[in-house]
């Protein structure tokens, strides 16, 4: 478990999260496929907004189960949350918005979202 500063690009929106950033998911729903996020899961608990919460604008669609924020001045989405199918809260976070994690080092397990719609 390493603890990790994420933002968005023009740093309004800034976070510290707790967890493993060396194992990620690629997803090919809908959304994952046009934002090219990679994602880590950490619980809520181990997630800690430090500045920007009212810059973030909240995304839903489908069943409405997975809040896509994203940065109202720059756009870019630094995580996702909602709650996990075990009833977790859960924050996903794009691991590419993190200052110190080398992309090119990551084990990325592609996933199917695309068929499994939420």
């Amino acid at each position: 478990m390493e603890k990790q500063i994420g933002s968005c690009h023009c740093g309004e929106v800034k976070y510290e999260a707790t967890g493993n950033f060396t194992e990620v998911i690629s997803c090919n729903c809908s959304m994952c496929r046009r934002k090219g996020t990679l994602l880590a899961f950490v619980p809520v608990e181990n997630f800690k907004m430090l500045s920007g919460a009212e810059e973030l604008v909240d995304y839903q669609f489908g069943k409405k189960q997975i809040h896509h924020t994203f940065c109202g001045e720059c756009g870019v989405t630094p995580f996702a949350h909602g709650t996990a199918p075990n009833g977790a809260k859960m924050v996903a976070i794009n691991v590419r918005c993190l200052e110190d994690v080398d992309l090119d080092s990551l084990k990325i397990t592609k996933v199917d979202g695309k068929s499994f719609p939420i």
